[in-house]
C-alpha cells in the first residue's frame, strides 16, 4: 500500500509544463476560479483530463461489503488533431496577409505558433496519442488501484484475469497500454493476468457500425439537425466574435477586404487550434494559443464546437433517441459483466474499455448522468444559458465512467448480495433519479434495482 500511494504521489507532480496546464483549464484552474464552467469549458471536449474528486472523499461500502470486481468505459486520452487541416488554413491567410504588409504584431507571432503544433502533432501521428494522454490514463489507473487496494492484491493472488477492449482505434489501444502500466507499475504482480487487448468495433466503435445505418443517415441528412445547427451558425455573435478575432492579427484594410464568411473559417479553425494545444503540451511545450484569443471569443466558439457535440451526440432533440439509443449495447454490457460477477458465471477481476467521444456521450445521456439529461426543444435551440451539458464536462479527453461491484459473505449459507458504485470522472456518481440507492443519499445501489431502474431487466 505504501508503494501504491508513494507511485501515485510521484505521478501526480509530473510537471507537464504547469502553466500551460493552468491554461488549459484542469480541474485546478476549475476549482481556483469555483465557477461551473470557467476555463476548462473554452477547450470544450478537447480539454485535457483531471479527476473530479479528491482521495478520501469516497463514501465508504456498508458493513460487510468489500469490492469483488470492477469496470470501466474510458475515453482514449488527449491526443493529436486528426489532420492539419485548420492549421493549413490559419497559415494560409497568415500568409497572404503577410504579403501584403497587412499583420499586426500580434499575428506576426502567430504563424510560428501554430507551425510548431503543426510539426508536433505531424511528428506524434495525427490522432495519436499524446504523452499527455499516456499519462492521464497512468494516473487514473494508479488512483484506481488505490481506491481497490484489496481488490486488485486479490486479482493477482487468484489470478482473476483483467480484460482489456478497444475500439481498434490506435489512440484507444495506447491508452489501454497506458492504463494497464499504470496497474503494473502499482502492483507489479497485476502482469501475470492483464490479458493482451482484444477489439469489439460492435461494442466500442457503435456509431460506425452498420446496425446503427440510421443514426449515420441522421448525421448526414436529418433536417431538424442541418436546421438547428445552421441557425446557431447563423447567430450574428458568431461573425461579430471572428471579427474581434482577425481585428487583433491583421491591418484595418485587410480585414475590411476579408469576406465575413472567410472570418468565420479562420476563427474558428484558430479555436479548433487553441483546444487542440494543451493536448499537445510535451510535444509542444512553446506553443501557447491563448494569447491569439479573447476568453469571450474563445467561448464563443467553444459554444458552437459543443452544439454541433449536443445535437450529434449528446441528449439532442426532445422525444428523439437517435443520438444515445445505440449505446444502448454499452449498457447492456457494463450490466451483464456485474451480473456474471455476482452469479459465478465470470472469474474475472476487471473489465477495462477504451473508446471515444462518439461512444462516451451516448452513453452518459441513456444513463442520465449529470449534466446530459436535457435535451433541446424543437424550436428552442441549445445554449449555455438553456441547458448544463458542456463538453469538457460530459467527455474530456479521458473521460470515464467506472463501475465497482461490492459483495457481502452472510452466515448461515444465505445468498450474497451484490452493490454497485459508479464513478463518473472519479466523482462518485448517482444513477437516475427512479433508481434507489440502499440508503438514502448513497452512492450504493444493489444489482438488481439496478437491473430494473436502468430497464435492461
Amino acid at each position: 500500500m505504501l508503494k501504491r500511494t508513494a507511485l501515485l504521489s510521484a505521478a501526480m507532480t509530473v510537471p507537464l509544463t504547469v502553466g500551460l496546464l493552468c491554461a488549459a483549464g484542469t480541474a485546478s484552474a476549475r476549482e481556483m476560479t469555483g465557477a461551473p464552467h470557467a476555463v476548462q469549458d473554452l477547450y470544450g471536449t478537447k480539454a485535457p483530463y483531471a479527476p473530479q474528486e479528491k482521495p478520501g472523499h469516497y463514501q465508504q461500502p456498508p458493513k460487510g461489503f468489500s469490492p469483488v470486481f470492477t469496470e470501466n468505459v474510458a475515453r482514449h486520452g488527449s491526443r493529436a488533431m486528426s489532420d492539419g487541416a485548420d492549421g493549413e488554413a490559419v497559415l494560409a491567410v497568415l500568409r497572404q496577409a503577410e504579403q501584403r504588409g497587412a499583420l499586426t504584431d500580434l499575428g506576426a507571432e502567430l504563424g510560428p505558433q501554430v507551425q510548431s503544433l503543426l510539426d508536433a502533432a505531424s511528428a506524434l501521428g495525427y490522432g495519436n496519442l499524446s504523452a499527455r494522454g499516456a499519462q492521464e490514463h497512468h494516473e487514473t489507473a494508479l488512483r484506481m488501484e488505490q481506491r481497490l487496494p484489496a481488490l486488485f492484491e486479490r486479482i493477482a493472488a487468484e489470478h482473476e484475469p483483467v480484460v482489456v477492449e478497444t475500439s481498434g482505434v490506435t489512440r484507444t489501444v495506447a491508452s489501454a497500454a497506458a492504463f494497464t502500466r499504470g496497474l503494473t507499475d502499482g502492483d507489479p504482480a497485476l502482469a501475470g493476468v492483464i490479458k493482451a487487448p482484444v477489439t469489439d468495433k460492435n461494442l466500442l466503435y457503435f456509431h460506425k457500425q452498420p446496425q446503427n445505418a440510421d443514426y449515420q443517415a441522421y448525421l448526414a441528412s436529418d433536417p431538424d439537425l442541418a436546421a438547428v445547427l445552421a441557425r446557431i451558425d447563423a447567430d450574428p455573435r458568431t461573425a461579430e466574435a471572428a471579427h474581434r478575432v482577425v481585428a487583433r492579427l491583421f491591418h484595418r484594410d485587410f480585414v475590411a477586404a476579408l469576406p465575413a464568411a472567410a472570418q468565420v473559417s479562420f476563427a474558428r479553425s484558430l479555436h479548433r487550434l487553441f483546444a487542440a494545444a494543451p493536448d499537445l503540451s510535451v510535444e509542444a511545450p512553446d506553443v501557447d494559443l491563448s494569447r491569439f484569443l479573447a476568453p469571450r471569443d474563445a467561448r464563443w466558439f467553444a459554444y458552437l464546437d459543443d452544439a454541433e457535440e449536443f445535437y450529434q451526440k449528446g441528449p439532442a432533440f426532445s422525444g428523439r433517441t437517435i443520438t444515445y439509443k445505440m449505446a444502448g449495447v454499452l449498457l447492456d454490457d457494463l450490466l451483464a459483466q456485474a451480473r456474471a460477477k455476482a452469479d459465478g458465471s465470470s472469474d474475472k477481476g476487471a473489465v477495462l474499455r477504451f473508446t471515444h467521444a462518439e461512444e462516451i456521450e451516448p452513453l452518459a445521456a441513456l444513463m442520465g448522468l449529470p449534466g446530459s439529461t436535457e435535451p433541446a426543444e424543437p424550436g428552442t435551440p441549445y445554449t449555455y444559458r438553456n441547458n448544463p451539458w458542456r463538453g469538457a464536462d460530459v467527455s474530456p479527453m479521458g473521460a470515464n465512467i467506472q463501475w465497482d461491484l461490492f459483495a457481502n459473505k452472510p452466515a448461515g449459507g444465505k445468498p450474497a448480495s451484490y452493490l454497485v458504485r459508479m464513478l463518473y470522472n472519479e466523482k462518485e456518481t448517482a444513477f437516475k433519479p427512479s433508481c434507489r440507492p440502499v440508503t438514502p443519499l448513497s452512492h450504493f445501489y444493489d444489482l438488481d434495482e439496478l437491473q430494473r431502474c436502468l430497464g435492461r431487466g
